[in-house]
């Protein structure tokens, strides 16, 4: 990372990390589509053919999700400057739209096993396949999802509570196809792979959902609040104000700006040495993951009422309050707007905003 905190990324051993975990999802999505497709065959059982549609989805998504892994691991460059990390929710989105359609796919074809009728047969083959998928894909599914939490990849998150969907799918499937067998009462079969069909339906919004939110910049609270206590931390009386504050996350990468009001008087070496603090300290807590943008404002005359600078040479007024780094106010306007219209220094209503800075 540099003197302004530019991001480089994740490490080499994150990335073979990721990229093993990937091509191992892929490999064993693959044999597990073999597998229940094998047991589709076997068994002409309506809900195993909806956990075999599930599989070609996840060996689809899964494909996609080893390419941008290998894609987001690229280093910023001048086409890209804030990198390559929002292909993670490119993926994520993809992939809930393919659990989607394969969910549709899976209802229609359930309903046709309603209207037309469908026996199944060899179901206690089809009960040791689905179980032994199921069995896999939940061991799969816990590894793919520690794997991204331990590497902050969201596209390995998502494959990996995809695989832990499927896992949950292969049991529901291996309860219907029990009673199938042991009842007799043929219809359970389809009736479960409708059931099956509507959670997917679920999970596959879900990572949409997410999708949308990383791609349109969704403010992240988790970094806001850390920021905001990042800046408690380290506060010193010459930080004033720290308003404007904004954050969010592309893929493993977190962009942090905000607004810091220093006394106007101070030299150049000295502010700069203020800004180096502050980068430092976002650098501790997020370690090599964010990029600050710190702008630095001069104090104005309205801003003495809640500067607790010590022997100020241009002070025009006592100070009556402190202005706290709290995240209402962080994310607010200047705190010098409040005392304009004659609020008081501690509070900033939405009539202000109509100011501009």
């Amino acid at each position: 990372m540099d003197e302004s905190g530019t991001t480089l990324g994740a490490t080499g051993d994150q990335q073979a990390l990721r990229r093993r975990a990937a091509l191992i999802s892929l490999i064993v999505g693959v044999l597990m589509f073999v597998m229940k497709t094998g047991g589709y065959f076997i068994t002409n059982s309506a809900a195993i053919l909806s956990d075999a549609m599930e599989s070609v989805v996840h060996v689809i998504a899964t494909g996609i999700a080893f390419y941008s892994i290998i894609l987001s691991a690229r280093p910023a460059d001048s086409r890209h400057p804030y990198g390559y990390g929002k292909v993670e929710y490119f993926s994520a989105g993809l992939e809930g739209a393919l659990i989607v359609i394969a969910a549709i796919a899976i209802c229609y074809a359930a309903v046709q096993d309603i209207i037309i009728g469908n026996k199944p047969r060899a179901l206690d083959i089809g009960i040791w396949v689905v179980a032994a998928a199921g069995a896999i894909n939940l061991g799969l599914g816990f590894y793919l999802i520690g794997a991204g939490k331990r590497t902050k990849s969201l596209v390995l998150v998502a494959d990996g509570k995809h695989v832990l969907t499927d896992s949950y799918t292969s049991i529901g499937v291996l309860i219907g196809i029990v009673l199938v067998h042991f009842t007799g009462f043929n219809l359970l079969d389809p009736l479960f792979a409708i059931a099956v069909a509507l959670n997917i339906i679920v999970t596959g919004f879900g990572l949409i959902s997410e999708s949308v939110r990383g791609l349109m910049n969704t403010a992240d609270q988790e970094t806001l609040e850390r920021s905001v206590a990042v800046m408690n931390a380290i506060r010193v009386p010459e930080m004033i104000d720290m308003h404007r504050l904004r954050c969010w996350r592309a893929g493993e990468r977190r962009f942090i700006d905000f607004h810091l009001t220093l006394p106007s008087y101070l030299e150049l070496r000295s502010v700069h040495e203020i800004q180096d603090a502050v980068h430092s300290a976002m650098r501790e807590e997020f370690g090599d993951q964010v990029e600050v943008l710190l702008h630095l404002d001069p104090c104005r005359p309205e801003c003495c009422c809640f500067c607790e600078r010590p022997n100020c040479p241009i002070r025009h007024d006592h100070a009556t309050a402190r202005r706290e780094f709290t995240l209402e106010n962080a994310q607010g306007p200047p705190a010098y707007w409040s005392v304009g219209a004659g609020q008081g220094p501690a509070r900033v209503d939405a009539a202000t905003e109509k100011k501009g800075t």
